[in-house]
């Protein structure tokens, strides 16, 4: 796994939660951690009611028949967390970065962890055949498939969650597939993708810096990046937008471009395994 540089825990304090008018409490640089003392932290508490009766939703959390086994596979359940064990206070797990400002699920499924996976699909910007260099670094320009969300109208890798016991590999080639390629409406090589889909590099796996976290559920994300070297493959394709995404283009590479959560991280990261422009 390529090494990532260290995510941050900022896009989720003191602003106001995703699609609500839920204020977050200010919550300190110093004292976001839970060891940190924090006398007065009452934040408020938010549960989506888009949670309510959804399938791919846990119970509330005082509901007698919710029972989750805390950080472990809990049926088809992940609840498993990349940084390890998590603490569970008072029924509710917490956010192994720290304080959020916010207590509750938000709009998140699953108490604890929600499993992603990110694919970083990425091909080099050609010109006559010919890989084009930044001006300024001298290095070839790489260009990633990114998507245009709705809820925020950011650009962002086409992931997506990861579904109950589905392998992440699967989600990877899914997620790809449904917001980039409009696979539900359009024919698709599938087996060329399944092979592409095959040879991914692992990026990154843990906890997301995401808007959506609060102090008891959060993202965390499997990353890989998949590269089409020649332009033959995946990278020849025309991308189209499924019902999950405004917008999909092929986006050049550069540090100036602002993106979804940690997403700038992930394709920081892609760039240096591919010697890239940054």
């Amino acid at each position: 796994m390529f090494v990532l540089r260290k995510m941050v825990h900022v896009k989720c304090r003191n602003v106001k939660y995703p699609l609500s008018d839920v204020q977050r409490l200010i919550v300190p640089e110093e004292q976001t951690q839970w060891s940190s003392n924090f006398d007065d932290y009452k934040p408020p508490i938010y549960n989506s009611s888009v949670l309510k009766n959804k399938p791919w939703s846990d119970l509330d959390i005082d509901d007698p028949n919710f029972k989750p086994k805390w950080n472990e596979l809990d049926g088809n359940v992940n609840r498993k967390s990349h940084l390890g064990i998590y603490e569970i206070k008072d029924k509710y797990p917490l956010n192994p970065e720290g304080r959020t400002g916010l207590q509750g699920r938000g709009i998140l499924g699953k108490w604890g962890p929600n499993h992603a996976a990110d694919p970083i699909v990425t091909r080099w910007k050609l010109e006559d055949g010919k890989q084009v260099l930044h001006e300024s670094s001298k290095l070839p320009i790489l260009q990633f498939c990114a998507i245009q969300r709705h809820d925020c109208n950011e650009w962002a890798i086409p992931g997506g969650m990861i579904d109950p016991g589905e392998n992440v590999s699967q989600t990877l080639m899914r997620e790809f597939m449904e917001e980039a390629m409009n696979s539900l409406q359009n024919k698709i090589d599938s087996a060329m993708l399944k092979i592409f889909f095959e040879n991914g590099v692992k990026i990154y796996e843990g906890y997301v810096d995401d808007p959506r976290n609060t102090d008891n559920a959060w993202m965390e994300t499997v990353a890989y990046n998949f590269h089409d070297d020649d332009g033959n493959s995946v990278g020849k394709f025309s991308l189209k937008a499924g019902d999950d995404a405004k917008n999909v283009r092929w986006m050049d590479v550069d540090k100036e471009t602002p993106l979804y959560a940690s997403h700038s991280n992930f394709v920081f990261s892609v760039t240096k395994l591919r010697n890239a422009h940054w």
